[in-house]
């Protein structure tokens, strides 16, 4: 299993270096051509949650992101470190607009991605998803 890990301050733009980072190693892991704007997206979504989570709650840590490459899929975590009070709230939100932002966030992510999961507890939440890669073929000389 080999991992990639990237680390960035919460600001919004470096959301873009991780949706490029992410789909070069997707694209390297086996993941089907057709699905990297998929890939780019729901990444992109992902962190811009992430870094909305870090600046609404006032925490200076960054937002981790880790591209892993198994024998039959391809994952990516976004984890954040803003505390939750239960699943699926959030104490670093202010208010319905924002709680509603980041339902909405989600619900685009889902919709890009067949396997999510997302886990959120008093230390942040973490947003893993999943997708199958086709083998590599070795080219001959």
């Amino acid at each position: 299993m080999a991992t990639v890990e990237l680390r960035f301050s919460a600001l919004p733009e470096h959301v873009r270096t991780a949706r490029l980072v992410a789909a070069a190693v997707a694209r390297r892991a086996g993941v089907d051509e057709a699905v990297l704007d998929e890939v780019r997206l729901a990444v992109g979504e992902a962190c811009t949650r992430a870094v909305g989570l870090h600046q609404s709650a006032g925490i200076t840590a960054p937002v981790k992101v880790s591209l892993i490459e198994e024998e039959k899929q391809f994952s990516i975590e976004v984890g954040d470190e803003a505390p939750r009070l239960a699943p699926g709230g959030s104490a670093a939100l202010d208010g319905d607009v924002e709680a509603e932002e980041d339902e909405m966030g989600l619900a685009v992510i889902s919709g890009l991605v067949d396997d999510v999961e997302v886990t959120a507890g008093a230390h942040g939440g973490l947003i893993r998803m999943t997708w199958p890669t086709t083998p590599q073929t070795a080219t001959l000389p």
